[in-house]
């Protein structure tokens, strides 16, 4: 990959010549009062709205026709005045694009307010057909005050070979970011993708630092995770695609999927079967599941603890969705009508771009946009998530009117102010955001050698009208519109593009307070009175599991469920064990829960010529190391299972940096409860939850989260003693 000389390596003329074509909007522009400077970038429109640059999902790759080059990192000072960033440090170019060129995206600030990181990529085609393969990487860059010189350097030790993308700085200074690395670094399963369309998907967010070199995965999401930020507890903020459904491509014949024997590259191949979850159509017995939406999630920053914000859940914030059952009358679908009451009266379907809001810490805005047809644009929202806020009762504000949430192909509803995106919150109470008055869906009504985009996003201060609501003021444009003339090779066809450039992901260039580094907490009471009964130290027993890349998933009460969902069986009783109901209507046994491992295990395009990457499925957990520290869970158990203690709580080793999910079944294995989210765990890390799905409030029957000391738990650290060579892990160290 060719890098660009610095701008001081340049001639005078031009040096000149390109920052007059780059710099078209030089002029202060005085509309917006801001406090502190705003960073931003410029991308050229890309009209097509499927795993392009600014789509929902699989925005990630660089190829030309996903991100075309030609914008630039900018910033503008309060007074008005901006500078074009890149172009004074010597990248990028107007014109036609050849191995300078670039585009930008994703700039985060340190705490500090003197620098920041951002995504870029290098280099396209410089003649016709030409295939050229370039990733998006992480830059650093300093000299944003004015009148200082600008400087950027490449993020040294990151992946050199994989797409790197939104950036954010953890406490300790090093970067948190989204990759496609594969989960394991391995080459022959890249890309991973999506449990949606089978597209690349980055594989979750990973953690650098760049001055040692140590690159670790915080969470395996398969189906991609997104736009993290430290926010002002110390925790990351993200959004996740969650899509723990069946493989609506294998049920095709014309894709060709298949299934790996395993992870490895010389794996045997067998047609395509999936085991978890049930079917997407219905059955006699179940409802087809369709999971799909974009939610907002939680991680400590050293990996573990992955949980939905606040452990929210789908009845906190969705307006429908089916029971999982046909057969049992005690179930209900979830409605806003027939659900019990709750807190949140605004329905939301998907979180993105979600940012805190420096003067109400706690409280997040995001979008809320359709999948396709709007760029990621749409209605911004807010919901109240301080650490302390109980999720039963999070609510949901709508900041814009529902109507902007979506496109109107016909007429256009009264309270239509327009899409928007990248909500800024900024630390004067004001708001910025990237503004469209268009209310039609998203088009290219030129051709693909001369695109007219439909969607030309300017960055807004937004007001609040008579009804409360935000919106674009009209006299609040941040800049006079940023136009730049360039053409490219992509690569077949020379693509012509002359107009305004899109204003997107702007951040506030100020100090702030470092928040805390957050990290794996203390076991709670009841688990530590477990490890206690057993005898096993926890921090010895935490280092056996991270030696060995283990982690422990541990529930008190599986037969317990948060008391509003009630889509999935909640009359649940262990065998001769304990027992929760929620209503007389009918009961069920619970004897085992089974694991599923995340594999990267499907491929499609046929086995004897498969296309590149492998989408992940969920198979049985079969880690052998894993499996070797449990006990059997006895006769009848489904592969991958461990037994439900009497007194309803569950202990497991699992494999960490993997996504997990996980169903109880009946003694004949077959499955009661699935829980439909993936989960991962730090290395070492002892994750335990009061039960399935947790109680936030009260359970079904009223009772409060549960705190008996997991027997489950307390078997497993005594089976694991009694195998285990190494006195040193036991706290005795006899």
């Amino acid at each position: 990959m060719r890098f660009p000389v610095l701008v001081s390596r340049l001639s005078k003329t031009a040096r000149a010549a390109l920052l007059a074509g780059a710099m078209t909007a030089s002029t202060a522009m005085a509309a917006a009062n801001l406090p502190n400077p705003i960073l931003f970038v410029t991308q050229v429109p890309v009209p097509q709205d499927f795993a392009t640059i600014g789509t929902v999902f699989a925005n990630h790759m660089s190829d030309m026709q996903s991100a075309a080059r030609g914008g630039d990192l900018w910033i503008r000072y309060p007074n008005g005045t901006l500078r074009n960033l890149t172009a004074e440090a010597g990248y990028g170019s107007s014109g036609m694009q050849g191995a300078n060129a670039i585009a930008v995206r994703d700039p985060a600030v340190h705490f500090n307010g003197s620098k920041a990181v951002f995504s870029m990529v290098i280099g396209a085609p410089t003649s016709q057909y030409q295939q050229i393969t370039t990733y998006w990487q992480l830059y650093e860059i300093s000299g944003l005050g004015s009148g200082q010189t600008v400087s950027i350097s490449r993020v040294t030790n990151q992946p050199a070979d994989t797409n790197n993308v939104e950036p954010t700085y953890a406490s300790d200074g090093s970067i948190i970011f989204v990759s496609d690395r594969s989960r394991n670094g391995d080459r022959h399963l890249y890309p991973q993708l999506d449990e949606y369309e089978s597209t690349p998907t980055p594989s979750g967010l990973w953690k650098l630092n760049p001055a040692t070199g140590r690159l670790v995965l915080l969470q395996h999401a398969p189906s991609g995770s997104f736009r993290p930020f430290v926010d002002s507890f110390g925790r990351v903020i993200f959004t996740r695609w969650d899509h723990l459904q069946r493989d609506q491509q294998a049920e095709n014949s014309s894709y060709g999927a298949f299934n790996w024997g395993s992870e490895s590259a010389a794996a045997a191949t067998s047609a395509a079967v999936d085991v978890f979850p049930e079917p997407r159509e219905d059955t006699a017995t179940t409802f087809g599941l369709r999971f799909n939406h974009f939610f907002p999630w939680m991680i400590n920053q050293d990996g573990s603890g992955e949980e939905t914000l606040n452990h929210i859940g789908r009845h906190e914030l969705f307006g429908y969705f089916n029971r999982s059952l046909r057969n049992d009358s005690s179930l209900i679908d979830f409605s806003d009508a027939a659900a019990p009451p709750r807190a949140n009266t605004n329905v939301t379907e998907n979180w993105l771009q979600i940012a805190e809001d420096p003067t109400s810490p706690g409280r997040y805005f995001a979008i809320d946009a359709p999948e396709f047809y709007t760029h990621a644009s749409g209605q911004i929202v807010s919901i109240n998530g301080s650490p302390s806020t109980n999720p039963s009762n999070m609510q949901v504000t709508y900041q814009t009117p529902r109507s902007s949430r979506d496109f109107h192909p016909g007429a256009v509803p009264a309270d239509f102010t327009g899409h928007y995106r990248n909500p800024l919150p900024l630390s004067n109470g004001g708001m910025l955001a990237s503004w469209v008055a268009e209310p039609r869906q998203s088009a290219n009504d030129g051709t693909r050698a001369n695109p007219v985009p439909r969607y030309k996003f300017r960055l807004y201060s937004l007001i609040r009208d008579a009804s409360g609501s935000l919106r674009a003021d009209p006299n609040g444009a941040l800049t006079t519109g940023i136009t730049k003339s360039v053409s490219w090779w992509d690569p077949d066809v020379r693509v012509s593009y002359n107009g305004p450039l899109w204003e997107l992901s702007a951040v506030e260039v100020r100090s702030r307070p470092v928040p805390p580094d957050t990290v794996e907490a203390a076991p709670e009471a009841p688990e530590a009175q477990a490890f206690a009964a057993a005898n096993v130290d926890f921090t010895a027993f935490q280092n056996f599991l991270a030696a060995r890349g283990l982690g422990v998933l541990v529930s008190r009460n599986v037969t317990t469920r948060d008391g509003r969902d009630r889509q999935q069986p909640y009359n649940l009783r262990v065998p001769g064990g304990v027992q929760t109901l929620g209503n007389s209507g009918q009961s069920h046994d619970i004897q085992f829960m089974q694991f599923l491992q995340g594999d990267q295990v499907r491929g499609l395009g046929g086995a004897v010529s498969p296309n590149r990457g492998r989408r992940v499925l969920a198979q049985p957990l079969h880690d052998a190391m894993a499996l070797q520290f449990m006990p059997a869970p006895g006769p009848g158990a489904p592969p991958g299972s461990v037994k439900i203690a009497s007194d309803g709580s569950v202990a497991a080793i699992v494999p960490a940096q993997r996504a997990m999910a996980w169903q109880s079944t009946d003694a004949n294995g077959t499955p009661v409860v699935a829980e439909r989210y993936w989960i991962s765990v730090k290395p070492g890390e002892v994750r335990a939850c009061g039960g399935c799905h947790g109680v936030n409030t009260t359970d079904q029957a009223g009772h409060a989260p549960a705190q008996n000391m997991p027997q489950a738990l307390k078997d497993l650290l005594d089976y694991w003693r009694s195998t285990t060579a190494d006195p040193l892990f036991n706290s005795g160290f006899d």
